[in-house]
């Protein structure tokens, strides 16, 4: 089971969510934090965090350099008692930059932000896209996942 905290409501992030995790055969139970910004917070953020002076559409920030079975056991400092899951990290989204691509991509605002989202998480799940291999099979799984969903292009 994954859980996102987030001020928007939309209940899409929980299904992504929950759909990533079922897809990836993950156990257990883990929260994602989910955070949205104006251009000008994102842009300070990605310059104090990343020293990168410029916006960007989306960070994540993973707490876990290992990825395995969600539990107490197994994540003894990352377990919160309260939630009673394991906190993989945050995952900050960019609205403004988030609408000028979807219009860009020709899509809906949601359907980006469901995107970013998803790509958000599958880092905070140790998936990158520097090596063209690596990108294939990021992209291959957030193909996936969305269009299971039924969010697609």
């Amino acid at each position: 089971m994954i859980t996102v905290s987030s001020t928007e409501t939309d209940k899409l992030y929980d299904e992504i969510a929950s759909k990533t995790f079922e897809i990836l055969e993950l156990d257990g139970a883990a929260n994602v934090e989910l955070e949205f910004m104006n251009e000008e917070d994102m842009r300070a953020l990605n310059s104090r965090t990343r020293s990168i002076d410029k916006t960007t559409d989306v960070l994540s920030y993973p707490n876990l350099d290992v990825i395995k079975p969600f539990t107490k056991q197994n994540y003894p400092f990352d377990f919160d008692e309260e939630i009673k899951a394991v906190f993989l990290g945050s995952i900050v989204i960019c609205k403004q930059v988030a609408e000028r691509q979807a219009e860009e991509y020709g899509h809906s605002v949601l359907r980006e932000r469901a995107y970013l989202f998803l790509h958000g998480l599958l880092h905070l799940l140790g998936y990158d896209h520097i090596e063209d291999d690596d990108k294939k099979s990021m992209r291959s799984r957030e193909e996936q996942i969305l269009s299971s969903l039924g969010v697609e292009r």
